[in-house]
């Protein structure tokens, strides 16, 4: 594991370590994440730990032929696009950790934006001072995470700024990237997004061969229920008359998949009409859901609109790094 000088690793607790809490992201997770980052585009490190056997491996080449190693400098992190903010607080962790790879003092990070907040063309969102050569190869690493959070933030705001006004909620789903889910849940919270499931384990979802193993919806959602008394149970629904069978069975959370705006407005009304007294029930859309429909699909008293892609399919956000 990478060692730090005693003043270092007090920065890192008190001021990274801090901003991760914050987030609600596991400091020892986005440590991992940045070093295998690193270890990927340093090829592993010289002492033979790490992906790379090749000549090279587990350095940057060109900064160090054309860097001296005390040399010192500043750098702006700077929006090529407008969008919205997000995974500022790994910033501090790449340069923790490539300080500690190379050996040099950790590079100073005046954060001028928080995540959530909005940018144009142009903005300074970071000024970074230290050791050249450390600001340059932290370089591509840190913006590929941030450009990675800043994007799915921008789209995810596009869809709750389109929901406003209804009641209605963005939801992200599990269609993440393998080895980035608690990050990028992370950037559709810094878009004002509402995160679903983390995963298999902490929320049951009974869909379409769930219902075929187990004979009916009913008879899934009692085998669930009855193995995973204390998870919280969705059953997928694709038609009205599903959904009353799903209430009856006593799902109070139902997933209405691929349905038009006519036949989810009469779900609702009859999904909330078959629950008992004093059981609200909660309903979510999905399914082909665009920007353009949103509002309407929002209107018809769904709680929920859950998109693949605000993970799967969002661009990132240009963010550059430019020595000043």
């Amino acid at each position: 594991m990478t060692r730090w000088p005693d003043e270092e690793r007090a920065a890192w607790q008190s001021g990274a370590r801090e901003a991760l809490v914050e987030a609600g992201l596991d400091a020892a997770w986005v440590r991992n994440l940045v070093l295998r980052a690193l270890d990927e585009d340093l090829g592993g490190r010289p002492d033979g730990r790490g992906t790379g056997p090749s000549r090279g491996a587990g350095h940057d080449v060109t900064t160090e032929a054309t860097v001296a190693a005390d040399a010192e400098g500043e750098a702006h992190l700077v929006a090529r696009a407008d969008g919205v903010l997000g995974g500022l607080p790994l910033l501090p962790v790449v340069l923790a950790e490539v300080a500690a790879w190379l050996g040099l003092p950790v590079p100073y990070a005046d954060v001028l934006r928080r995540d959530g907040d909005s940018v144009v063309r142009g903005d300074v969102i970071a000024v970074l001072r230290g050791r050249t050569r450390v600001l340059l190869v932290a370089e591509r690493t840190a913006l590929n995470l941030i450009s990675r959070c800043c994007g799915i933030a921008t789209h995810t705001r596009a869809w709750a700024r389109e929901l406003e006004g209804t009641g209605a909620r963005v939801l992200d789903t599990r269609k993440t990237t393998p080895g980035l889910r608690m990050l990028e849940k992370y950037a559709v919270r810094c878009g004002g997004g509402t995160n679903k499931r983390m995963g298999l384990y902490d929320v049951a979802m009974v869909k379409d061969n769930h219902k075929i193993a187990a004979g009916s919806i009913k008879e899934a959602y009692r085998l669930v229920t009855e193995r995973f008394p204390d998870v919280d149970v969705q059953v997928e629904v694709t038609t009205p008359d599903e959904a009353v069978e799903a209430v009856t069975a006593g799902a109070a959370f139902l997933l209405c998949d691929n349905m038009s705006v006519e036949v989810l407005a009469e779900t609702v009304r009859r999904a909330r009409a078959a629950a008992p007294v004093g059981v609200v029930v909660e309903l979510e859309a999905t399914g082909g859901l665009t920007l353009p429909v949103a509002n309407a699909y929002a209107r018809t008293g769904v709680d929920y609109l859950s998109v693949g892609a605000l993970t799967h399919s969002s661009p990132i956000l240009d963010v550059a790094l430019d020595l000043v």
